[in-house]
């Protein structure tokens, strides 16, 4: 099993004290045994979480515009951006049981990647426009498509895997959020043909099918 770029010290640190308060509890004496084999069950009960948890299962790309993120569809809908033109957006709610990687939806170059401070608030709330996130913009062969990564009242921390000028093909991995998120695309809306979800899909990051582009 593959696991997260990015994910090691979250598995090695409750792995390690695990480790070590079981040889505490072999060498202890009777009246602290219970308490050592208590937190070493609960840290290698931690370590199977954060195995499955950070999990990177190897994806066969999809056709079309592919989904960015593992979740539920939260929200589609057409918005207006005054310098350039209207988009549909399609966001995804990762919950903590998905896989956190996030891929390429589209084939492209990365133009701009920008990080804005904000708070934590559950992803699946509107409010949670004001979040941390990080905004790439990607030149692709149907213009400007945007992606957002939002930080959730649990994921605290967006790890960025690709750089502005990489050219990144599609289904390729662009980074994680830890704990809990979600992931917004911004389609330009005369480019796409169809919209392949519905809200409370479930998609697969690379794998499933969100957009057909026009001919």
């Amino acid at each position: 099993m593959m696991l997260a770029k990015g994910s090691s010290s979250w598995i090695l640190t409750p792995l390690i004290t695990g480790i070590i308060f079981f040889v505490l509890f072999i060498i202890s004496k009777d009246v602290l045994a219970s308490v050592m084999i208590f937190i070493t069950i609960i840290m290698f009960l931690l370590t199977g979480f954060f195995l499955v948890f950070f999990r990177d299962p190897n994806r066969d790309t999809g056709s079309g515009i592919v989904a960015a993120a593992d979740g539920k569809i939260r929200d589609i809908y057409n918005v207006n951006d005054e310098k350039t033109g209207e988009y549909t957006l399609i966001s995804t709610f990762m919950n903590v049981y998905n896989v956190h990687v996030n891929r390429m939806p589209i084939n492209g170059v990365i133009k701009e990647i920008t990080h804005l401070s904000g708070s934590y608030l559950p992803a699946f709330k509107k409010e949670s426009e004001k979040n941390e996130r990080l905004i790439y913009e990607i030149d692709t062969e149907i213009g400007t498509v945007k992606l957002v990564q939002i930080a959730g009242t649990l994921a605290r921390r967006i790890i960025n895997y690709v750089h502005k000028g990489d050219n990144i093909k599609k289904g390729e991995k662009i980074g994680m959020i830890k704990l809990g998120s979600r992931v917004d695309i911004y389609l330009p809306l005369k480019k796409i043909k169809h919209v392949n979800v519905k809200i409370g899909d479930i998609v697969k990051a690379g794998r499933d099918t969100i957009a057909e582009i026009n001919d």
